[in-house]
């Protein structure tokens, strides 16, 4: 595993590990976690802004964008199964 890490994690941004104090409370485990995250900078986020003056190409909008697969859990023969399994178990 070292020799991995070696290959493929430059060693100017590893870190030298977790310094992990004995057990905490809660209140003082997040005090220490407040003044570790105090370090970080807030920048603005551009995420979901989306492009502009760029023209997607059709088939990945039909495909990707807009196929219901990727927002819906449930396949065709699912929903038809939800949906008529009510009407079935009333007539029987």
């Amino acid at each position: 595993m070292d020799e991995l890490i070696d290959k493929t994690v430059p060693r100017h941004i590893r870190s030298e590990g977790l310094k992990i104090a004995g057990p905490q409370s809660e209140s003082e485990a997040l005090a220490d976690f407040e003044k570790m995250m105090s370090a970080n900078q807030v920048m603005r986020s551009h995420i979901g802004q989306g492009y502009y003056d760029t023209l997607t190409p059709t088939v990945i909008l039909r495909n990707i964008l807009e196929n219901p697969a990727w927002y819906t859990p449930y396949t065709p023969y699912q929903v038809l199964t939800f949906a008529l399994y009510p009407c079935i178990n009333q007539h029987f």
